[in-house]
């Protein structure tokens, strides 16, 4: 398998009595077995409206894709059996705790051993002492890790993080970080949304800009910088100045 995401032409409209508001807009995109792919973009820009219609939760309008070899229109049950979905809103049952939230998800995943891998990914997000307590009685940022955590429970050989570290600690989001790393370094394919620059530079191996509706750029982090750095300045760009160049904007525009 070369791909293990693929997308053609990717459509998406939105109707409504004002008209269609065209959201993507003809999106390709080839992610690699166990590569770390970051969609990178501002508010608006599409990218969890790509997350939905990959991961079976909206129709495209126009355009393929397919997810380990599965198309995601046709074959929507094999492509569900392939993934995990972190959404950007915590999608936790409060009446549980987080205990029992994560083994929930492993006993649908008919995991063999539901008990240790909930300790593990407990201790990984730092809920050990909060374990046994009911969700309703976290913190916003301790929702957010019990959730990301029950999407890793299990082996699906793709995983969707749709801005995971939205309202996490510096600490939590360290750990992310390392816990991505790795996953990615067993052949987990991981398919980020995110709107930190730092975090896409940090963990990505491609990225994709997203804007308007349009990819714009393409490319591991460092072809992004020295493809800028080749037409248009003397030093290597950071990837704030690639992201802000090629969305249109200066860092000067967006200090005033």
């Amino acid at each position: 398998m070369e791909s293990m995401i693929s997308v053609k032409d990717l459509e998406k409209y939105y109707r409504s009595r004002k008209g269609d508001h065209h959201v993507l807009k003809g999106v390709n995109f080839q992610v690699a077995p166990g590569d770390i792919f970051c969609l990178l973009g501002s508010n608006g820009a599409g990218k969890t409206t790509a997350v939905n219609i990959l991961t079976t939760l909206g129709k495209a309008d126009g355009g393929s894709a397919s997810i380990n070899g599965y198309d995601v229109a046709l074959q929507p049950d094999h492509v569900r059996a392939s993934i995990s979905l972190t959404g950007q809103y915590a999608a936790t049952d409060e009446l549980l705790t987080g205990r029992e939230n994560l083994q929930l998800i492993g006993e649908l995943r008919r995991l063999p051993d539901v008990k240790a891998e909930a300790s593990r990914l407990l201790k990984v997000f730092r809920l050990e002492d909060a374990a046994d307590k009911p969700v309703s009685d976290y913190s916003g940022g301790m929702r957010r890790r019990v959730d990301i955590a029950m999407t890793l429970m299990g082996s699906s050989p793709v995983i969707f993080l749709d801005e995971p570290t939205t309202g996490l600690d510096p600490q939590s989001r360290i750990a992310m970080w390392k816990l991505i790393r790795s996953m990615a370094g067993s052949g987990t394919t991981i398919f980020l949304t995110t709107q930190y620059l730092e975090e896409a530079e940090q963990l990505a191996d491609q990225i994709a800009i997203l804007h308007e509706g349009v990819i714009i750029a393409q490319g591991s982090p460092q072809e992004l910088k020295e493809e800028m750095y080749c037409e248009t300045t003397d030093s290597l760009p950071t990837l704030e100045d690639v992201f802000l160049t090629h969305i249109g904007e200066k860092p000067a525009e967006i200090a005033a």
